[in-house]
């Protein structure tokens, strides 16, 4: 499946084939790397009072719970790794609907911004892009890729990714 444009200027990114429009409780995906071969499997659990998801490995093994907060004043998303919070991915209070704060356990904040309906945005870590999300490298309608940095967390990354697009989608 190569369709995957790899960045001159980045050599050591991870990218990977996401699905669009398929996040609903009850569903499930592969999420690709470059090379075509499933790599991670978002698994949504149907029957649950708050929309959840859980991320696998190709293993089978869960690296991240991806839930749902009910009763918030803002739409919340947090990220569990090994039954711990990791993430909060929530709205940004200043600014448009494109601005998503993430705010990480133990670590450094970051924060997504550019179109994030149309799947055209970047994550941010101190001014340092941590990844980027685009349709433009696929010619697979209704997919984009996300092409994470090299050393990053990539079963994080990919969270926060599957956290921001059940948050626009509702």
């Amino acid at each position: 499946m190569a369709l995957l444009r790899r960045h001159k200027d980045d050599p050591g990114s991870d990218r990977f084939l996401m699905r669009e429009k398929l996040l609903a409780i009850g569903d499930d995906f592969w999420i690709e790397n470059d090379q075509g071969e499933r790599a991670y499997k978002v698994n949504g659990k149907a029957l649950r009072i708050r929309q959840t998801f859980v991320l696998e490995d190709a293993s089978g093994e869960e690296v991240a719970k991806i839930q749902e907060k009910k009763l918030t004043v803002r739409d919340k998303i947090t990220v569990d790794r090994g039954g711990e919070k990791a993430v909060t991915v929530h709205k940004a209070l200043v600014g448009i609907r494109d601005r998503f704060a993430i705010d990480v356990e133990h670590g450094e904040d970051m924060k997504a911004h550019g179109n994030v309906v149309d799947h055209e945005y970047e994550i941010e870590r101190d001014g340092e892009t941590v990844a980027t999300i685009s349709k433009k490298w696929f010619r697979v309608r209704e997919s984009y890729g996300v092409d994470v940095a090299a050393g990053e967390d990539v079963p994080l990354i990919l969270a926060i990714t599957v956290a921001i697009d059940a948050l626009t989608t509702r």
